[in-house]
């Protein structure tokens, strides 16, 4: 019987344990995509506690703790750090055969040393000797980041945000690269005129312009994009339900502007034409700064209205949605091609009866001169687990290519997410290994190292020039 998690954790071939510690686990990280705050890197910030690194922010533990029973307070809520940890310890012995405990585990391991597993017995012992230790220089920030031999990261901002941060970042010369990433949803957000308006004027600010007609607005957004550029931004995302393309010119555009610009709700109809023509002038704006641009798509969020109206957005009530996504998506990445403007392409499936969809989807656009152009993303979110990642991966290697592959991101709000690479390294390495003793694949170093190496890190360098 395996010890769990020990050195060849879900490696279950010789080859697949050459590959992990002779190849994969050596390669640095470049997480492309995360959610991390850049003012805590510019301060080199400390945590008092594991609640503040680990729980705070973090909605897939708090589904968990609310599945066990465990009241809102402890959660989002006004009970103190401690008090929520023991709560969060009191769930995780719940949560086996759920990627948090192997998470929970790896990242007390590969932080902290600590090879206890987390129960209520435990955590006391575990939250004060963890505490004490992120307390302490060696674990602020900056060499949490050190620690997993993280290259680049790229955080998520929005048009309007000043990057001060990053640019902070940078003047002091720390290592690892935290470069911004263009996340433009609010800019196409037109279900909420009030709230739509609201955001305009902070973009007018942004921008120091005026926003009166959609040719302002793109002004505006293109002036910010600049800027971005300026500031080593190279990649764009989009959290989108479902891809838009429904047809529009750009008189109806203005006047569907016009009309949310005095504070009038649109129809339907008028949201999705606006959104579609938002979506591809994005696009085009992207392609003309030599940018990738990324589209997690999927998501139904805001599911709980209670919920939502007490404690907002990203806490924990979204799902995954069943949109139809073949036609507008195949609509959507057609007139960019045809336009001759669409840029390296990342799209992240949240669905997986629709992985086969859009493999195949992308593979229509690819071009023939940019190596992995067009690319099925890594499993994110719901996805972002050892089923996940498989399906993710055997659905990309029988109908495109692995070689080519971007691989793993964290899309985490904690420090403490790195591990997440290793574990889809270890799966990567386990599925190629599995195949190599079965005779499916050679027994050919020069080969499987080759891929591995690539798909854990100079794929992802090369593709955003990084």
């Amino acid at each position: 019987m395996k010890k769990f998690l020990d050195t060849d954790f879900l490696l279950e071939s010789e080859t697949a344990k050459r590959l992990y510690h002779g190849v994969a686990a050596r390669q640095p990280i470049i997480d492309y995509h995360c959610h991390l705050d850049p003012s805590l890197i510019a301060g080199d910030a400390n945590f008092d506690n594991l609640t503040q690194i680990w729980l705070a922010g973090d909605h897939y533990k708090w589904r968990a703790m609310r599945a066990n029973g465990v009241e809102e307070r402890f959660c989002t809520g006004d009970a103190s750090d401690e008090e929520k940890f023991m709560k969060w310890a009191s769930t995780v012995p719940d949560t086996l055969r759920n990627p948090l405990y192997h998470w929970t585990h790896l990242e007390l391991q590969r932080y902290f040393g600590i090879e206890e597993l987390l129960n209520p017995d435990s955590a006391k012992e575990i939250y004060e000797q963890a505490g004490k230790m992120l307390q302490s220089e060696a674990y602020s920030v900056r060499n949490l980041i050190r620690k997993m031999n993280v290259e680049v990261i790229c955080t998520t901002d929005d048009p309007v945000d000043t990057l001060e941060h990053h640019r902070q970042i940078r003047d002091d010369g720390f290592e690892t690269k935290v470069l911004p990433a263009w996340r433009p949803d609010k800019a196409m957000a037109v279900e909420d005129a009030a709230a739509f308006n609201h955001y305009l004027d902070r973009l007018e600010q942004a921008a120091d312009t005026s926003i009166s007609t959609f040719m302002d607005l793109l002004t505006a957004l293109q002036n910010r994009h600049d800027y971005f550029h300026e500031m080593g931004c190279r990649i764009s995302d989009h959290g989108m339900e479902h891809f838009y393309a429904d047809k529009f010119d750009h008189l109806d555009i203005e006047r569907i502007f016009t009309k949310i610009r005095k504070g009038r709700a649109l129809n339907k109809k008028e949201v999705e034409q606006f959104k579609s023509a938002m979506l591809i002038e994005l696009a085009v704006m992207d392609h003309d700064s030599g940018w990738a641009q990324q589209f997690h798509v999927g998501a139904i969020r805001n599911n709980n209205t209670r919920q939502f109206i007490d404690l907002g957005p990203d806490t924990g009530f979204d799902s995954i949605g069943d949109f139809k996504m073949a036609r507008d998506m195949s609509r959507f990445l057609d007139r960019l091609d045809q336009q001759n403007q669409l840029a390296r392409t990342i799209v992240y499936n949240l669905n997986p009866v629709d992985n086969a969809l859009m493999a195949t989807m992308i593979n229509n656009f690819n071009d023939g001169v940019t190596p992995g152009k067009m690319q099925f993303g890594s499993g994110w979110w719901f996805m972002d687990q050892k089923y996940g990642m498989t399906e993710q991966i055997n659905t990309l290697s029988s109908l495109g290519l692995l070689s080519r592959f971007v691989g793993m991101l964290t899309d985490s709000r904690s420090f403490l997410s790195y591990p997440r690479h290793e574990y889809f390294r270890r799966i990567l390495c386990n599925l190629v290994g599995e195949d190599v003793e079965k005779g499916e694949i050679p027994n050919d170093p020069s080969l499987t190292d080759n891929l591995i190496q690539n798909v854990c890190y100079c794929n992802a360098k090369e593709y955003f020039a990084l």
